[in-house]
């Protein structure tokens, strides 16, 4: 590739690609150098770009076996990341009250089947369009509005089953 064609590759897609994987990741580390990686091995590898889909949908495939290649290797080698202390600025009570809540749901959401879970994380977490998602699993803009929709609708159910 290029240098002129990376960089603009780089400058139009870090961004988008970054949030990509903090959704993925859900840590700012792990998902800088996960995004690094991805340009780099986009750059770098023989396989190139065919032009079949957008260049941010052929990054985020990337990124996102990165992504998994990344957990297994740590899963092997690391036992329970450590627990962050609370601001003690803050009403400790609601802190606990808030990060329990929040956990609950975490926990709900890691129980969503495929691909509700993964469409839900996009939208939510990684605020993208519906057009970005429906081209991250190579389907429409309408298929990434209802997957969405049902996400949202399974995990309601499933908070009122809970009490949440």
């Amino acid at each position: 590739m290029e240098k002129k064609t990376a960089e603009k590759l780089y400058d139009a897609c870090y961004m988008q690609v970054y949030s990509y994987v903090m959704t993925l990741a859900k840590d700012q580390h792990k998902a800088q150098e996960i995004t690094q990686e991805t340009f780099f091995k986009a750059m770098t590898t023989k396989q190139t770009f065919r032009g079949e889909s957008e260049c941010y949908s052929w990054l985020c495939a990337i990124a996102k076996n990165l992504f998994i290649d990344t957990t297994r290797k740590s899963s092997r080698y690391q036992d329970e990341p450590d627990e962050t202390l609370a601001d003690t600025d803050t009403d400790i009570e609601q802190s606990i009250t808030d990060s329990e809540t929040s956990f609950r749901i975490h926990m709900l959401l890691h129980e969503m089947e495929e691909p509700y879970k993964e469409v839900f994380e996009l939208r939510v977490f990684g605020e993208l369009s519906f057009t970005q998602i429906g081209s991250i699993f190579q389907k429409t803009e309408t298929w990434a509005r209802v997957t969405y929709h049902r996400a949202r609708m399974k995990l309601k159910e499933r908070m009122n089953q809970n009490e949440i």
